[in-house]
């Protein structure tokens, strides 16, 4: 009987243990913030609210406050950057599906990066007036956008390091490596 208590008792206790590690893992994201006079972008030091087009915001681990960014390449480039060693736990870009205009597509657009559907290489250019990776909350609307602007319909994964973390400069003739697009 006493060899069945003690079973018990590591039983319960791995049972526990195993509970409060799932609790772990599920930690809640922080939800997306509304742009406000105070959203100013991180790269450019302006205000988000002068700027059109689709942007991102990251909220950090430890930090209560998003980074802005005037552009949703910015924010790829920010959490591929080499230099850049925070901690993101969850990038949101506007959805330019749900947008009512291009110029300044809503609070309630915000979808998680991660599954976003982006336009990359379209004529279409971002805040900044560079090539933008366009967002969208869906593969069938990402694809009619590029049947009107061109481009490539790409995951979060699929958009290419020199696509963000290169020259911003390149226009309407940049040629998208490692996808086989050519503008």
């Amino acid at each position: 009987m006493k060899m069945f208590t003690r079973l018990s008792v590591l039983v319960l206790v791995a049972i526990t243990v195993s509970a409060c590690s799932e609790q772990e893992a599920r930690i809640e994201l922080p939800q997306p913030v509304a742009l406000s006079e105070e959203s100013v972008g991180h790269y450019c030091n302006m205000s988000i609210l002068e700027h059109t087009g689709p942007k991102a915001q990251i909220h950090l681990a430890d930090n209560p406050h998003p980074i802005w960014f005037s552009q949703v390449r910015d924010g790829i480039a920010f959490i591929r950057s080499p230099e850049e060693q925070e901690d993101a736990v969850v990038v949101y870009v506007n959805d330019m599906g749900k947008a009512t205009e291009w110029d300044f597509p809503g609070d309630d657009t915000w979808i998680d990066a991660k599954a976003a559907w982006f336009v990359i290489g379209s004529r279409k250019t971002g805040g900044m007036g560079t090539p933008e990776v366009i967002p969208f909350g869906d593969e069938q609307t990402a694809s009619a956008f590029t049947a009107e602007n061109g481009g490539l319909v790409v995951q979060l994964a699929g958009i290419p390091d020199a696509y963000v973390l290169g020259p911003a400069g390149l226009g309407e003739s940049a040629q998208i490596s490692m996808t086989g697009v050519d503008q």
